[in-house]
């Protein structure tokens, strides 16, 4: 096959689819305790133990990374009945989250219809965003929107696009409450069908909303026997398939696929499926150049034979955490028949929003669902991140590509882990201590106060003390005057003995150090600063 039909395959199939001595126990501090649900924002810095940029200096310490529990109601959203909208579909290329004290999801719906119309080679026409909602996450309903005609009736979850056939298989949602035009509050990304360089390929397109379920285009959009077409392109011209999106200091960025030819090494050698980024001020102008920010495995070095390596599968989606970005992504295990390919999801995170890493290398984060389960032969990732209570809630979907065929497609689902436990530090060898030491962080004011999320402390506790610049113990904050936790918590406030308070009285950049006695058995997921 050559190139262009290899992408153009490789499309179709895609339809388908983180010691010092301590203190005497006697004089141990008891830290002042915050419940989940009254944890401050993620406007706080997290300093996740699996990100070894924010958490650099250790001693002694082991990364044990979590894999989160598949929930039990999985696929909380399924399929619908017979002459649904989803009666084929729920391909979950989709978002989740929370807004006017819901939850709300949208996610690409496709019925019988919709299959015919990729078999005829109209792309993704069939395929449209549909909407579910949910009070506690995990109990979803599909309402009946009465926005879109379907089989003769209105009474459907479809939302309304403008234009009527704007479609696609894969849909970013993000909602901006500082928005100042009401009307473009809530955010889409769309991935369609798009004549690019005169060939078949793979575009996005932006979209506004006043309430999430009226979208808009702000730019002229025409389509040719489902393909957009070449001059209502807005992204720069090259096939691109999204993964996810989020916004960092005034500009929006967009992970997306793209391979060679589109893309290469910095050394000019061919990639596989890469992870390159695009962005824009306004969602409307992109920038040309874009920043290749991962490549896996046997991706590299390999040109046209996409599909039969282990590739990355898709862009990662985002959980934009401020000073961290953390995301899920495809684990494409290749291979030359359908049939003995699969997909799990893993992990990555980044410091920087465009070059991402992972803590373990291709570490399964979600693996494939066991034989005749509704995930089984390959995992699809949604942009689907929610802290509810003392869980963190990743939502995902299925896509069985071990069947060469066209079989109905899975729903969402829901995995969930230790709020923010992606994964932790403890000892290595339990009979010396044990320490770690952050990056220098930048107070959020005047006074700041740090949290940690730790469990099995035991009788040992821990040590917490500040360093300056130049890895100084600060005076008030360190040695006699450390802190010691002795209580296991999501979101435990350290109190200092100095001042027997939480507030921290420092203007200029400072390291936190944690210190590990021996014979300890604390486990530290995160470290907290925050006001």
């Amino acid at each position: 096959m050559m190139p262009t039909q290899i992408k153009s395959a490789c499309r179709l199939t895609c339809l388908m689819r983180l010691f010092l001595p301590i203190l005497l126990l006697s004089c141990l501090i008891p830290a002042g305790h915050v419940s989940a649900d009254e944890k401050s924002s993620t406007s706080e810095t997290t300093l996740f133990s699996f990100d070894d940029h924010s958490i650099p200096w250790r001693d002694n310490l082991n990364l044990t990374m979590v894999r989160p529990e598949k929930h039990a109601k999985n696929p909380v959203v399924p399929r619908g009945d017979e002459g649904a909208c989803d009666e084929w579909a729920v391909q979950f290329y989709g978002s989740v989250l929370k807004h006017d004290g819901k939850y709300k999801a949208w996610y690409i719906a496709a019925d019988n219809q919709s299959l015919e119309l990729i078999k005829k080679g109209q792309g993704f026409a069939g395929l449209r965003p549909a909407y579910a909602e949910s009070i506690d996450g995990v109990n979803w309903t599909k309402p009946n929107l009465g926005l879109v005609e379907h089989n003769g009736s209105k009474n459907n979850n479809l939302v309304k696009m403008n234009p009527a056939e704007t479609a696609g298989i894969h849909l970013i949602v993000i909602h901006e409450e500082d928005e100042p035009d009401p009307s473009r509050q809530f955010k889409m990304m769309l991935t369609v069908s798009a004549f690019v360089n005169k060939a078949k390929q793979s575009s996005s397109v932006t979209l506004f909303s006043a309430d999430g379920l009226d979208w808009h285009s702000p730019t002229p959009l025409h389509f040719e026997g489902g393909y957009l077409i070449e001059e209502d392109l807005i992204l720069p011209t090259i096939n691109f398939e999204q993964g996810g999106l989020f916004k960092m200091n005034g500009m929006y960025y967009l992970p997306g696929q793209m391979f060679s030819p589109s893309v290469r090494q910095p050394d000019g050698k061919a990639v596989g499926r890469a992870m390159v980024t695009l962005r824009s001020r306004d969602l409307i102008h992109w920038e040309e150049c874009g920043a290749l920010g991962f490549i896996r495995g046997t991706a590299i070095g390999i040109e046209g034979d996409v599909g039969a390596d282990e590739e990355a599968h898709l862009a990662s989606s985002i959980w934009n955490r401020g000073n961290v970005q953390l995301g899920v992504y495809g684990l494409w295990h290749g291979a030359k028949k359908p049939e003995d390919r699969g997909l799990d999801l893993g992990f990555m995170f980044s410091n920087n929003g465009i070059h991402f890493q992972e803590p373990e290398r291709d570490y399964v984060f979600i693996p494939i669902g066991e034989t005749g389960a509704w995930d089984e032969g390959g995992l699809l990732q949604g942009q689907g991140f929610e802290n509810i209570g003392e869980r963190t809630f990743i939502y995902y979907g299925s896509w069985d590509l071990t069947k060469p065929s066209y079989p109905p497609r899975g729903g969402i689902g829901i995995v969930s882990l230790r709020r923010d436990g992606f994964g932790y530090l403890a000892h290595h060898d339990t009979e010396k201590p044990a320490r770690f030491e952050t990056t220098l962080v930048k107070p959020p004011s005047t006074t700041s106060t740090l949290f940690i999320n730790v469990e099995q402390l035991g009788e040992t506790g821990l040590q917490v003390e500040l360093l300056d610049g130049l890895n100084r113990p600060i005076p008030n904050y360190s040695g006699e005057q450390s802190a010691v936790l002795s209580q296991d918590g999501l979101h435990e406030e350290i109190i200092w003995p100095a001042t027997n308070s939480a507030q921290i009285d420092i203007k200029e950049p400072y390291s936190v150090r944690v210190n590990f006695p021996a014979k300890g058995t604390a486990r530290v997921y995160a470290i907290y600063v925050g006001e």
